[in-house]
């Protein structure tokens, strides 16, 4: 074999190695840091309060007179509420830590409220992350007159412990690390999109008409 022909043929295989090469650090984090796919496991809502008053204390809403009163003269007639949601990955993804994740929640009715999980949580298939988020709504800020509806959503929310259906949650992770690297907020790490539908399941946002 003449050593024209090695040339040649090094010439050739020498970019395909270098394709190859490059081509697997590249896949390298869709397969092991990702295909990340954050999962909600579960997402409720507890420890319900209306000003002062905590709906766990069986409070009666039936007459909102002396409860609007109370409220009119500061502005405000906040609603506050733990938001408890369990975040895991599908069998298969590498166990990972997420540097907190920014969170946003739409209501009907209420307004957006929107925040950021500071803490690290640790991901790992079978076994979910448990997170308490606080949240809070002015039930003023909105039209006053429907201000009994609003409150008897809220009501509703301390009875079953369930977003109303058609309530949107956006979660957009922080940056990932596993596996010995570390993925940036934003990299191969697209906001995840929810809604609640009329039988309390969890949809990515845009599913409803398929199902």
């Amino acid at each position: 074999m003449s050593l024209r022909f090695l040339r040649r043929r090094a010439r050739y295989l020498i970019p395909g190695c270098l394709v190859l090469l490059l081509g697997g650090c590249l896949a390298l984090p869709q397969t092991g840091l990702f295909a990340f796919r954050l999962a909600v496991t579960s997402l409720g809502v507890e420890n319900i309060r209306i000003g002062p008053y905590a709906l766990d204390a069986g409070l009666d809403t039936s007459d909102l007179t002396s409860l609007i009163a109370s409220s009119l003269g500061t502005g405000s007639l906040p609603i506050q509420a733990t938001m408890a949601m369990g975040l895991g990955l599908p069998a298969g993804i590498p166990a990972v830590r997420m540097s907190g994740f920014d969170w946003n929640l739409d209501v009907p009715g209420l307004e957006t409220v929107s925040g950021r999980y500071e803490q690290d949580v640790a991901l790992s298939p079978g076994d979910d992350a448990d997170l308490s988020l606080p949240v809070a709504f002015d039930l003023l800020q909105g039209d006053r007159s429907q201000l009994a509806p609003l409150v008897d959503l809220a009501r509703q929310m301390g009875r079953t412990g369930e977003l109303p259906a058609g309530s949107e949650l956006a979660i957009t992770p922080g940056d990932l690390s596993g596996l010995g690297m570390t993925l940036p907020a934003g990299l191969l790490t697209p906001t995840l999109r929810l809604t609640v539908g009329e039988d309390g399941t969890l949809r990515p946002l845009g599913d409803q008409a398929s199902s």
